[in-house]
């Protein structure tokens, strides 16, 4: 059997540069996920306006994003607090006697391309 030796002095920067740059990826996720948590609470609130049986149901929708120390993430949806909040559960997913009427899913897939788009970007210019 031969001996196969392995150069992985190559690895050892890209760990050091993916560890450095972890610090710094967070701050620099904040805006791409702020702006795709706002295109989706906003697709969102165009799927359930004119609803006659839930006026208020599209003014609900809302969203936070979190910032943690490696982390950014959102929370997008209706507001169980706000005025008929509590009803977008059973207009997004529906009832035995209602059908479902989908906001947040039909936003996510629309925004998620761009979203991609934008952390790849992110990606590329922090490891290139």
């Amino acid at each position: 059997m031969a001996d196969v030796t392995v150069d992985i002095s190559q690895l050892a920067a890209l760990a050091a540069d993916l560890r450095r740059h972890s610090r710094e990826t967070p701050s620099k996720l904040v805006p791409v996920v702020s702006r795709g948590a706002l295109q989706i609470k906003r697709d969102w609130q165009r799927a359930w306006s004119g609803l006659a049986h839930a006026p208020a149901l599209p003014a609900a929708v809302t969203y936070d994003v979190k910032v943690g120390a490696r982390t950014v993430e959102a929370e997008i949806g209706p507001d169980k607090g706000r005025r008929q909040g509590a009803l977008g559960n059973i207009i997004e997913f529906g009832t035995s006697n209602n059908a479902p009427i989908p906001g947040g899913a039909p936003a996510l897939r629309n925004e998620e391309p761009k979203f991609l788009t934008a952390v790849e970007k992110i990606a590329g210019g922090i490891l290139g």
